[in-house]
């Protein structure tokens, strides 16, 4: 990546990062009905059993992103979002393969997630394929859901 990124643990207290976070939520709740919106708040985010990152470009805010851990070999990746400001610039990746070595690192076995299926994810739906995440069933306490997308990716070697 030509550009510098630097990724830190987050504890969401920041006025860049608390926006970032209200403009995601916004676009999920505007791209499914309530019941299909599977984000969570930033009190969710700030859970235990959640680690959240922050990626900055000197001192501007790039994206974020988190894994909640669902079980000793499982964690979801949550609340992946890059700012507009840096879309298509390699963010999302540069991200997305922090948490990967992250979860592998943890010792999880699997890497799941639920993303839109609409065109508007098409993008994210891209990226997650991009690095070997595959579609898979609902997992957790997901039900099959027409506007969702579910997809893994096995960290065993």
């Amino acid at each position: 990546m030509a550009i510098s990124m630097k990724i830190i643990i987050d504890d969401l207290q920041g006025h860049a990062i608390q926006a970032l976070l209200q403009a995601h939520l916004i676009d999920m709740n505007s791209t499914a009905p309530a019941e299909s919106v599977h984000a969570l708040d930033l009190a969710q985010l700030q859970h235990s059993n959640v680690t959240f990152w922050s990626i900055w470009q000197q001192h501007q805010l790039a994206g974020c992103g988190a894994i909640k851990h669902l079980n000793t070999t499982t964690a979801e990746i949550k609340s992946m979002r890059t700012a507009a400001a840096f879309r298509g610039q390699g963010v999302a990746s540069h991200l997305l393969q922090h948490i990967i070595t992250y979860a592998k690192m943890q010792g999880y076995q699997q890497l799941s997630l639920e993303t839109g299926s609409m065109d508007f994810f098409a993008p994210s739906r891209a990226l997650y394929a991009k690095h070997g995440f595959i579609e898979c069933l609902p997992f957790a306490d997901y039900q099959p859901d027409p506007h969702s997308t579910f997809m893994t990716l096995n960290l065993l070697p």
